[in-house]
């Protein structure tokens, strides 16, 4: 049995961890901040200290000194809810400090307090696909699961917005799944076909209608009846042709390219696009009432540099279902782990997909080990910016404050959400705005 020292202001993180860790059969005793931590490290001896990096007096890396003048030195696992610190952390503190980030399983806590190797989302098969499509379990992939489970008891169209490479078609699968409905899901690429084919496409044709049509075929809308139509690229649908498509949306009905007799259909349409809604209205690649037709219920997926901490996951379930494929044992390092959560993957899970592919390629199969690329940026890359936070030599402080504020811009000045992102509590992000005396940020 253990003694474990949990430093951690998150009431309901402790709790949780608490409940996991006496089930391990571990003593464990809580602090909310460094002063409480450094009480109990004067009257208590630890085999262990939890510590959480953002504390509402400061950093836990300052709790370093006092234990380095413990006569037993206490193993240390520090915690944090953002990924990007783990790298810079990992610099100053050396290799023998283990790491978790939040959100935590009981399999973590249980590895690192067993001295066994951590490494976020090892094991293929804990890994959980909500929807049976969906890898995440950052805030950010909590909300997108919430709205499809919300937008999955009605029938409203859906719009996705995102970037390319963020899995649209995933969460369009995701939608349908989690809809519980009897027909099929049907997907189509509005910019494949030419303008003179998408009509045939989408609405279907009679035979002889134009020179090719041998026969008569039922369109995409006919043919996700009772279920789910995705329509991808959107927004790249010839602007003549969507009066035609408005007809459809709004009368429920389709009438063949050549024919003349209104057919019935029902479905949902998930629709998607990688411009914004801003690029939409300035662009007028879309009329204003097929948008509202289509998006009655927008949802934007977030790109991958904005759920660092699902990189991990994703890449372990990829290395997992090639090794499956091609009957090799890979995997991953825990620094090679830090090397791709540190990287923003512009082309997001597509780039980070094809970056592992690479890798199992070039690896010997007879070996666990993987052999990275040299370079993890694709031909297609944009110019990666350097974060100021994890330049080398910046302090502890500073990290901190970078990291406060990228994510206070990133959700719009959401502190909730923004204490939630970075693990850490209200509480504690008051105190540290207070701190560097930015009222403004307190308003």
């Amino acid at each position: 049995m253990l003694t474990v020292l949990l430093v951690d202001d998150d009431p309901e993180f402790t709790d949780v961890a608490c409940t996991i860790i006496e089930f391990l059969g571990h003593e464990v005793l809580t602090a909310g901040n460094l002063q409480e931590a450094r009480d109990w490290l004067e009257k208590e001896q630890f085999d262990h200290v939890l510590l959480d990096f953002m504390l509402p007096d400061g950093s836990g890396v300052h709790l370093f000194e006092e234990l380095d003048q413990l006569a037993k030195r206490p193993r240390v696992t520090l915690i944090t809810g953002h990924p990007s610190v783990r790298g810079i952390i990992k610099g100053l503190c050396g290799p023998n400090i283990d790491y978790l980030v939040k959100p935590i399983q009981r399999e973590e806590i249980e590895a690192v307090l067993e001295g066994k190797k951590s490494s976020k989302g090892t094991g293929g098969s804990n890994i959980k696909k909500h929807f049976g499509h969906l890898i995440g379990e950052s805030a950010q992939m909590k909300e997108l699961y919430k709205l499809i489970e919300r937008v999955s008891r009605t029938s409203a169209n859906v719009m996705l917005l995102g970037e390319s490479g963020v899995g649209k078609e995933v969460v369009a699968e995701s939608i349908h799944e989690a809809s519980e409905v009897e027909g099929p899901y049907v997907a189509t690429n509005c910019g494949a076909f030419s303008k003179e084919l998408i009509g045939s496409e989408l609405f279907g044709h009679e035979k002889g209608a134009f020179t090719g049509a041998v026969g008569r075929k039922s369109g995409v809308f006919e043919q996700a009846e009772g279920g789910t139509l995705f329509l991808d690229e959107i927004t790249e649908m010839p602007i003549d042709m969507q009066p035609n498509l408005l007809r459809v949306l709004e009368n429920k009905v389709v009438i063949r390219v050549g024919g003349t007799k209104t057919i019935p259909v029902a479905c949902r349409v998930v629709s998607a696009t990688n411009r914004t809604m801003e690029e939409i209205a300035e662009s007028k690649v879309l009329r204003e009432d097929i948008y509202f037709r289509l998006a009655v219920f927008p949802i934007t997926i977030p790109p991958l540099r904005e759920r660092k901490e699902d990189i991990p996951l994703l890449a372990t379930y990829f290395i997992d279902e090639l090794n499956k494929e091609n009957d090799t044992r890979f995997e991953w390092d825990e620094s090679q782990l830090d090397m791709l959560t540190a990287y923003d993957w512009p082309g997001n899970v597509r780039e980070l997909r094809h970056f592992v592919h690479r890798a199992a390629i070039m690896s010997d199969p007879d070996k666990t080990e993987l052999e990275l690329p040299k370079t993890i940026e694709s031909p297609f890359a944009k110019k990666q910016s350097t974060t100021p936070a994890l330049q080398a030599g910046r302090t502890i402080e500073d990290v901190e404050k970078e990291l406060i504020y990228a994510t206070l811009e990133k959700v719009n000045g959401n502190k909730t959400l923004a204490a939630e992102m970075l693990g850490i509590s209200t509480k504690t992000l008051y105190n540290r705005l207070h701190a560097y005396g930015d009222l403004s940020k307190e308003e």
